[in-house]
């Protein structure tokens, strides 16, 4: 069971297998120096699982359960069985389920199946044919920063406000 190796002994030479071990692995043309280990894949929270409270990742979610709470990640899949009651951000956001809340990503796509009752802050939007959408639509160049806009009210231009320091009547 147990062989006595020779690798150790003076004299002798490694075997291909300790060879091979003992050589840096060879680098690809695509390697850069400093890369990260490979992406984990997406958390998958389950349709029977109901989460109280907010969630922040730079990965990916997908959500098949019920969220009561905002959402961060990078990339954020509502599955059709899904509700999200909070606001949602992410680089990438998809929605086929339930979203009661703002929703704020560079892409957004509502699919045939979704749900939205809230505003949708985006860089580029799809709407499916089908989707039901209650709330208003803003495009930013930025739609992740804190500091965002707000969608403004209807009604009052900047040149129909009053000036500062005078009445309004």
């Amino acid at each position: 069971m147990f062989s006595k190796s020779k690798i150790n002994e003076p004299g002798s030479k490694p075997t291909d297998d300790a060879q091979a071990a003992s050589k840096p692995a060879p680098v690809t043309p695509d390697a850069k120096p400093g890369m990260s280990k490979p992406k984990p894949p997406a958390s998958v929270l389950s349709s029977d699982l109901h989460i109280t409270g907010n969630i922040k990742t730079t990965g990916d979610i997908q959500v098949e359960g019920n969220v009561d709470g905002d959402i961060r990640a990078h990339l954020l899949t509502v599955g059709e069985t899904a509700t999200v009651r909070g606001e949602v951000t992410a680089d990438d956001v998809v929605v086929n389920g339930h979203v009661v809340g703002r929703v704020r990503g560079l892409k957004v796509r509502l699919t045939a199946t979704a749900r939205v009752e809230g505003d949708i802050i985006h860089k580029t939007i799809a709407i499916e044919s089908g989707a039901h959408f209650e709330g208003s639509v803003q495009r930013q160049d930025d739609p992740l920063s804190n500091n965002a806009q707000q969608p403004k009210p209807a009604g009052i231009s900047p040149a129909m406000a009053p000036a500062a320091g005078t009445k309004a009547s």
